[in-house]
């Protein structure tokens, strides 16, 4: 198996990574270029604990050119202005493959800045953090965020996370929402009734937001917290899906088309067409543009189902990816074992979270991780 391992541009320029990923043996680190907010440790760093990085941000140069009305922000919590080229470039020297780690969808900043062009549920709710893909700008930003963020480098893939829509469902400020929705309810509340989505559907749109509300408010009235199956006509749901898809496939076409011939694309995915969120539904059309397909494998129990489903149902050329943590609040039991039932699943690639947040209390974990995917 080959495996790649996540990092930050921080954790990149960090005096000692390098060696410390060299002897690790990782074949490739993701380094992230452009990500949301979030407050991320350091348990390397010798002088801090975290880095907070207040909003989304892109961590190359952000040129005067090159972009529509959305431009993202610069970090100024890093000191130089190319902070993820110069992270790719460290490795480069140190003879370790370089991976662009892309975050698309996701922007809480770019949300608020531009409300018109974020998901909005069928109750007229917007969700910031999520840029819709029907919307014709967040595919121009999109394209032009992988085209920046690929300039003057020298990469061995690109990992496309967050590639189509995020709904209800995704962490946001300090999260309240956390055993609220039963699984119907969630998947409901993900669709976006945006006019940019609603102009797709061949139906009356405020009818159909009307019928979203009211089977919403009727889901929840079961006090079910388990209830997976709603009651909305078959004809319906498969309308809004293909409406979603529509607009999926024609983001990731739009980023796609940034890259040269013969870039080795990975994306992050989910089987379950209706998934949001930084691991997105797959669409039908999705396995014919990428190489790798990087499945959510952080439950053990159920990753290597996940796995064995995904190898039955995508072409055998499309290598299967199984994303595993070493820095959740429970560690897998047995990490060597559960990578042997991933690859025996027919996953080719492990991918490893994270190479800066495991410090020297879960390195052995990706150390005992790691072995284990070069053994299989």
């Amino acid at each position: 198996m080959k495996v790649t391992g996540y990092a930050y541009p921080w954790d990149v320029l960090e005096p000692g990574f390098a060696a410390r990923v060299r002897a690790l043996g990782v074949d490739e680190v993701a380094v992230a270029l452009s990500y949301h907010s979030a407050r991320a440790a350091t348990p390397w760093s010798p002088s801090r604990t975290a880095v907070v990085a207040r909003h989304a941000a892109f961590y190359r140069p952000v040129r005067p050119d090159g972009w529509g009305a959305l431009r993202p922000s610069t970090p100024d919590w890093m000191a130089a202005e190319d902070s993820g080229g110069d992270a790719v470039r460290l490795l480069g020297e140190a003879g370790i493959p370089a991976a662009a780690w892309i975050v698309l969808t996701h922007n809480s900043q770019l949300g608020y800045e531009h409300p018109d062009v974020v998901v909005r549920n069928c109750f007229g709710e917007s969700y910031p953090w999520a840029l819709c893909p029907s919307q014709l700008g967040v595919r121009e930003y999109a394209a032009a965020v992988v085209a920046n963020s690929v300039a003057g480098l020298e990469l061995s893939s690109v990992i496309l996370e967050a590639c189509g829509p995020l709904g209800a469902v995704h962490q946001h400020q300090h999260e309240k929402t956390d055993g609220v929705w039963a699984p119907a309810v969630a998947r409901l509340l993900s669709i976006c009734c945006c006019d940019a989505c609603a102009s797709s559907w061949d139906v009356d749109a405020d009818a159909v937001r009307a019928q979203l509300v009211e089977e919403v408010r009727r889901l929840i009235a079961t006090g079910d917290l388990g209830v997976t199956a709603d009651g909305l006509p078959p004809s319906l749901t498969s309308m809004l899906l293909r409406s979603r898809q529509r607009a999926t496939d024609e983001l990731r076409a739009a980023v796609l088309a940034t890259l040269p011939p013969g870039t080795r694309i990975v994306l992050h995915g989910a089987l379950d067409p209706w998934v949001t969120g930084a691991l997105p539904g797959l669409t039908p059309s999705a396995p014919e543009d990428v190489d790798t397909v990087v499945l959510f494998g952080w439950a053990s129990a159920t990753g290597a189902e996940a796995v064995a489903a995904a190898r039955e149902a995508l072409p055998e050329r499309v290598a299967i990816a199984s994303y595993i943590t070493a820095v959740a609040a429970a560690p897998v039991p047995d990490i060597a074992a559960y990578v042997g039932e991933l690859a025996k699943a027919g996953a080719a690639e492990l991918h490893l979270y994270h190479l800066g947040l495991a410090g020297p209390g879960r390195w052995p974990d990706l150390e005992t991780a790691t072995a284990a995917a070069h053994e299989n």
